[in-house]
């Protein structure tokens, strides 16, 4: 929700550029696609009239990947509009939604999820049927994630957890810091990695190590060197990274397998 075409002429803005996007690396392999909407001015959207276009969309030629949209409050940080895409049913309800536990400071500006916000957002979607994508910054997010288990808030059938690394404000990619997050993970959950820039497909490559999933995409990169010369694609990224996991000797799981191992 922060790329603008200016940076990268390959990020997806529209509703059927989004929705190519999602079914190419569906072909790949990709098993869930993370969602952010935008006005036709390319500014972020909360709208879920505009979300369920881009679900229908992709349903009609792909009724197997798992969809998750955000919540995020970075543009906004009223309840009613970060959770309007939760209230969307039917054919056109997403699978997930991308949950932040807790607050930070991105490189120039501040991430504002305060504890009211955070136990409305996941008790809304407990209601509606839709699995929270806890997104983790610092493993005090992770323990405020177990907190709201406990508490039954989130549901402990296989909580989904996204470790985001590499930020700067927010923690670091090491070994140390991985294994902060792990090391507190509650029994049965699902963890994923994801690394900010230059550290995403180290962080790729440490999750296909360490048994986790990857989360990759123009969202956290858009840059397929180090160098920043050569401008990626969703598809170009999805590609690389499935070369090493197939290299590592390993499988992706198909949506309907991440389905069974989400309990989706």
């Amino acid at each position: 929700m922060v790329g603008v075409k200016s940076d990268n002429p390959n990020i997806p803005i529209t509703p059927n550029e989004i929705i190519a996007d999602v079914l190419a690396c569906a072909d790949l392999g990709v098993s869930i696609a993370h969602i952010h909407a935008r006005e036709e001015n390319g500014k972020p959207s909360w709208r879920k009239e505009i979300v369920a276009e881009i679900i229908a969309g992709i349903r009609e030629k792909n009724d197997s990947i798992i969809l998750n949209t955000t919540t995020s409050g970075r543009d906004w940080g009223e309840f009613e509009k970060r959770s309007d895409c939760l209230d969307l049913s039917g054919d056109l309800k997403p699978d997930m939604a991308s949950l932040t536990i807790g607050s930070m400071n991105f490189i120039k500006s501040a991430s504002i999820n305060e504890p009211d916000m955070i136990e409305r957002l996941a008790i809304k979607m407990k209601e509606k049927g839709i699995k929270p994508e806890l997104e983790v910054f610092e493993p005090g997010m992770v323990n405020k994630a177990n907190y709201l288990i406990q508490k039954g808030i989130i549901d402990s059938n296989s909580p989904y957890f996204n470790i985001l690394l590499g930020s700067l404000g927010t923690s670091p990619l090491t070994p140390i810091s991985l294994a902060s997050f792990i090391s507190q993970l509650p029994q049965g959950a699902v963890w994923s990695l994801a690394g900010i820039g230059n550290y995403q497909l180290d962080a790729n490559l440490a999750a296909i190590s360490f048994g986790g999933g990857v989360r990759i995409g123009l969202e956290d990169n858009n840059y397929l060197d180090r160098e920043k010369n050569v401008l990626a694609t969703n598809v170009a990224l999805v590609e690389r990274i499935t070369k090493f996991i197939r290299d590592a000797g390993l499988e992706i799981a198909t949506p309907q397998e991440a389905r069974v191992i989400l309990g989706v």
